[in-house]
Order: C-alpha cells, then sequence, then structure tokens
C-alpha cells in the first residue's frame, strides 16, 4: 500500500480518497472509517459504499471510548441538539470557542492512529479531508492549515521520516473540493455530511448548509439530493 486514506462518508474525504487512487491507483490504497460514538452511523455506510465503489479495502476503527465523556452534541453520550444554524451563527454564540459539534481533538487522534495504521500497512502517506471553511473562525481548529502543519511534522519525525501527511485542500474552500471532485467524478451520489440520521438529510445543520453552498458555488446540484 501507499497511501491511506481518512475515509468519513462525506463529499470532502471522498474526493480525497479520489485524489489519491488517480495519483497512485486503487490497489495502493487503503480507506479507514473511524467510529467515534457519533450519534448516526449513516456517515459509516456512506464510507463503505464509497470504497464499494472504487474497489478499495475499507478497515474500520473503533474509538468511541476515547469521546465517552464529551458533551459533544453529535455523540452519544451528549443531550445537547445539533444546532440548525450556520458555523458564522454558531460561533458568533462560543465566545471564540470551537462549535458543540467539535469533537475533541478528533483529526489529532485519528491521524495518530492512522499512522500506526499506515505504518503497519507499508504506507508513506495519509491523506485527509482538512479545509479552510472548516477552519474558519476556529469552528473546528484541527481543521487549520497551522494544525496541519504540525501533525505533519509531528508524524513525519515520529515514523522515522517515513510517512507524512497530506491535506490538499487545508488552504482552500469546500467550493474547491467539490471543483476538484467533479474532475474526478467522484461519487458524490454515494456520499453523507448530514449531522442527522434521517433518510434525507436536514438541510439546516452547519455541515449541511456548507455541503449546499459549495455546490452552489459551482453551478450544480447536489448529486445526493438528485439521485
Amino acid at each position: 500500500m501507499k497511501a491511506l486514506v481518512l475515509c468519513s462518508g462525506g463529499l470532502d474525504s471522498t474526493t480525497c480518497l479520489a485524489l489519491a487512487i488517480e495519483k497512485y491507483g486503487k490497489e495502493e490504497v487503503l480507506a479507514l472509517a473511524v467510529f467515534y460514538g457519533q450519534k448516526h452511523r449513516r456517515e459509516l455506510q456512506a464510507a463503505q459504499d464509497v470504497a464499494d465503489y472504487y474497489g478499495v479495502m475499507l478497515k474500520r476503527l473503533d474509538l468511541a471510548q476515547i469521546f465517552a465523556e464529551s458533551d459533544c452534541s453529535l455523540l452519544q453520550g451528549s443531550n445537547a441538539e445539533i444546532p440548525k444554524e450556520s458555523y458564522a451563527e454558531q460561533l458568533s454564540e462560543t465566545d471564540g470557542k470551537p462549535v458543540s459539534t467539535y469533537v475533541p481533538f478528533r483529526n489529532g487522534l485519528f491521524l495518530s492512529s492512522a499512522a500506526s495504521i499506515a505504518l503497519s500497512c507499508g504506507c508513506e502517506v495519509i491523506y485527509y479531508g482538512a479545509h479552510s471553511d472548516d477552519a474558519a473562525g476556529s469552528a473546528y481548529p484541527d481543521c487549520s492549515e497551522e494544525f496541519n502543519n504540525a501533525i505533519n511534522t509531528a508524524i513525519f519525525l515520529g515514523s522515522g521520516k517515513q510517512l507524512r501527511v497530506e491535506a490538499p485542500f487545508v488552504a482552500r474552500t469546500k467550493a474547491d473540493v467539490v471543483a476538484e471532485g467533479m474532475r474526478l467524478k467522484a461519487p458524490y451520489h454515494l456520499t453523507w455530511s448530514c449531522y442527522e440520521g434521517g433518510e434525507t438529510p436536514c438541510g439546516l445543520c452547519g455541515t449541511c448548509r456548507d455541503r449546499a453552498a459549495a455546490f452552489a458555488a459551482n453551478g450544480i446540484a447536489d448529486p445526493a439530493l438528485t439521485k
């Protein structure tokens, strides 16, 4: 294997998977989905559907116990409602702190775990789908360019300079992600981004709003809503 891709089943990670396959070929790419105690598992099924579409192996990792004490509104242990506002509106109420759907240091944990798996499988790079819209205003600080640079350095040095982290969209917007995914013909019809677990996306949570805006910016309908 050459590349390990963190695969959440959303459009960002699916685009990363498409990029890795374009560069290395599907035989050299491993996908990793993580259960972290989220209230709804629809995204895990989407990750499997995307992996099956490309014919790549999907490994699953259960890290739910680590977040058992968290009051993050995405997690099973929390009674908090998932906000139905844009991230900008949410940040205006947090006094500069991350939004309620921020899972504590999630990307740090995912990438550290992925590094151990990647090294064991002989991979040379980890891909993940952080982008600038998520990092804006510190909604998700572990999606920032500064965080990415730091974790890449730590993993590169900690792996004996055998492994690096690639976040191809960390300085780009979600609209840029969609544009690249359309070029790659990524299977966006299989993806799931909504923080709710219904049959159809709620259209109101922060990630639904961002997804809709990204497709609109590219002048196309969301394939997941038109299939």
